[in-house]
C-alpha cells in the first residue's frame, strides 16, 4: 500500500534564518518526512517539496534545494518536483516557508500500525548526533531566552562549534 507524510522543518527555520546558513534545512525536511513512513514500514519512493520566500535570493534557494536533493539520496527515493514561491509584501523579505511530501509503500501485512504492541514489548532507542527538527521552539527558549546564550557563542566549554552550527546540525535520516 501507499503512505505518505507532509511535514515542515519548524521553528528550526528561525536558527537558519538568524545564522543565515540554510543548508542543513533541506535535509531535515526530507527526514521529517521520510521517518514519519519509515516507522510504519515504508520504503520512501518520491518527494515534493514547496519553498517559499518574501522576495527571491537564488543563493538561499539553492542552498535548500541542494540540501533536499542530499536528503533525498540519503533516504533512498528520488526527489520529482516541487514549488518555489514568491509572495513579495506578505511579511520579511528575508522571509522563508518549506514544507515537503513523501510518498512511500510497504506490503499490507508488514505496514507497523502500533496495534502489535503488548505488554513487556521492549522499546529501542538510537541516537542521534543532534537534535531533530521537532523542539526547537523550546529547545530557542531554553538556550537563547533563559539562558541568555547566543547563537554564536561555543555549545560547551571547549568546543570547536558554536550553539548555532549545533542547532543546525542536520537531522539523521533512519
Amino acid at each position: 500500500i501507499l503512505v505518505s507524510s507532509t511535514d515542515g522543518v519548524g521553528t528550526k527555520m528561525l536558527v537558519a534564518r538568524a545564522m543565515g546558513q540554510w543548508g542543513t534545512i533541506g535535509l531535515d525536511l526530507v527526514a521529517m518526512c521520510a521517518d514519519d513512513i519509515v516507522v510504519q514500514g515504508a520504503e520512501p519512493l518520491f518527494f515534493l517539496d514547496y519553498v517559499g520566500v518574501g522576495a527571491l535570493r537564488p543563493a538561499v534557494v539553492e542552498s535548500i534545494v541542494a540540501g533536499i536533493a542530499l536528503g533525498c539520496r540519503d533516504a533512498g527515493c528520488a526527489l520529482i518536483g516541487g514549488e518555489v514561491a514568491e509572495h513579495p509584501g506578505t511579511g520579511d523579505d528575508d522571509n522563508v516557508e518549506l514544507a515537503g511530501f513523501v510518498v512511500g509503500v510497504v506490503e499490507r501485512d508488514a505496514l507497523i500500525t502500533g496495534d502489535a504492541i503488548i505488554d513487556g514489548d521492549v522499546l529501542i532507542g538510537i541516537s542521534s548526533p543532534g537534535l531533530r527538527s521537532n523542539g526547537y521552539s523550546l529547545a530557542r527558549r531554553v538556550l537563547l531566552e533563559r539562558a541568555g546564550l547566543a547563537l554564536d557563542a561555543p555549545a560547551w566549554d571547549g568546543a570547536d562549534t558554536t550553539i548555532g552550527q549545533e542547532l543546525l546540525r542536520p537531522s539523521v535520516i533512519y
